[in-house]
C-alpha cells in the first residue's frame, strides 16, 4: 500500500514531491470531511482530498480588510478594494477568506455571496455549517437588501434623477464579461442621483437581482462608467500590478436582513468611502 505523499507525487509528478511533502507537513491538505491530513495519514482508497492552492512570489495587496460585526453564527467584513473573496489567479493567500481564516482561526468560514475584487465594502460570511443554510437561504430568496454607492460621469439624460432598469444579462463569452441581450429580463436594478459634480455624480444602487457585473452593466445603459472601470465599456490591458492610485468607484455599502437565528434586525453600514468629492467633482 503506497503512502498518502507517494500516491500524490506519483498521479501529479509536475507538482513535485517536495511541495506535496510541504502540503501535508503544514495542514494544506484535508479530506472529504474536512479533517486535516499529514505524512502520517493512511492511504484510503476512493479518498476525496482537497488542498490550498499556494502561488509562488505572491504580491501582496497593500490593504487591510476591517470586521465590523462578529457572533457565533456570522462574521460581516469590510473589504478594500483590489482584494477577491475567494483564491482567485494570483491571490490565495491575499483574497479576504484566507486573511479571515488566518485572524480567526476559523476554517468553517465561507462567504455567503461575492463582490467583484474591484469593489470594495461589506461582505457576509458564514461562520458554522449548522447554521449555513439558514443564511444561505436569505440570499436565495432575495431577502437581503444590499444598497451600493458608485461615482461617474453624469448621466446621458441630463435632469433625470433616478431609474429603473431592467436587461437580460449573459456571459458574452469574453473571458468573465458579461453583456446586455434580448430576451426575457433577468437583471433589474434602481440607480439614483445623490449628487452632481461639473463633470461627476455619485449614484445609490440597489441590485434587485444579483448577475455577475450587473450594476456596471445597468450603469452603462444610462450612459455612464463607473469611475476607473477597467472592464466595461472596453476591457483595458491588463498590468502586472494595478494601480493601487485608480479604486474603482464602486462600494458596497449597505445590508439589511432579519436574522434566521435570533430574528433580530441587522443593518450595516461600511466604514470605507469613495474618492473624496473634492478631489473627483
Amino acid at each position: 500500500m503506497p503512502s498518502l505523499l507517494d500516491f500524490l507525487d506519483g498521479h501529479f509528478p509536475r507538482v513535485g514531491r517536495e511541495v506535496w511533502e510541504h502540503r501535508l507537513q503544514n495542514g494544506k491538505v484535508s479530506d472529504e470531511s474536512g479533517r486535516i491530513v499529514d505524512l502520517q495519514t493512511p492511504y484510503r482508497i476512493n479518498a476525496r482530498l482537497a488542498y490550498f492552492r499556494e502561488v509562488i512570489a505572491e504580491p501582496r495587496i497593500p490593504f487591510a480588510e476591517h470586521v465590523l460585526f462578529e457572533d457565533e453564527h456570522i462574521l460581516l467584513a469590510d473589504k478594500p478594494h483590489f482584494m477577491p473573496v475567494t483564491p482567485s489567479g494570483t491571490a490565495v493567500n491575499e483574497c479576504l477568506l484566507h486573511r479571515l481564516i488566518q485572524r480567526t482561526g476559523n476554517t468553517d468560514l465561507v462567504p455567503l455571496h461575492r463582490l467583484d475584487k474591484d469593489t470594495a465594502g461589506l461582505v457576509l460570511f458564514s461562520k458554522s455549517p449548522a447554521t449555513r443554510n439558514a443564511y444561505n437561504t436569505l440570499f436565495r430568496l432575495g431577502h437581503i437588501d444590499k444598497h451600493y454607492e458608485a461615482v461617474g460621469n453624469l448621466p446621458a439624460e441630463q435632469g433625470k434623477q433616478s431609474w429603473l432598469i431592467e436587461s437580460r444579462i449573459e456571459p458574452s463569452g469574453e473571458w468573465i464579461l458579461q453583456h446586455n441581450v434580448q430576451g426575457p429580463i433577468n437583471a433589474r436594478s434602481s440607480i439614483t442621483i445623490l449628487k452632481t459634480g461639473a463633470h461627476l455624480a455619485q449614484y445609490a444602487l440597489s441590485p434587485i437581482t444579483g448577475k455577475t457585473h450587473q450594476l456596471r452593466l445597468h450603469m452603462g445603459l444610462i450612459g455612464v462608467q463607473i469611475l476607473h472601470d477597467s472592464f466595461y465599456p472596453q476591457i483595458q490591458p491588463k498590468t502586472d500590478l494595478p494601480d493601487y492610485s485608480k479604486p474603482l468607484q464602486l462600494l458596497a455599502k449597505s445590508l439589511s436582513f432579519t436574522d434566521p437565528i435570533s430574528r433580530e434586525k441587522r443593518a450595516f453600514t461600511s466604514h470605507l468611502g469613495l474618492k473624496m468629492w473634492n478631489e473627483i467633482a
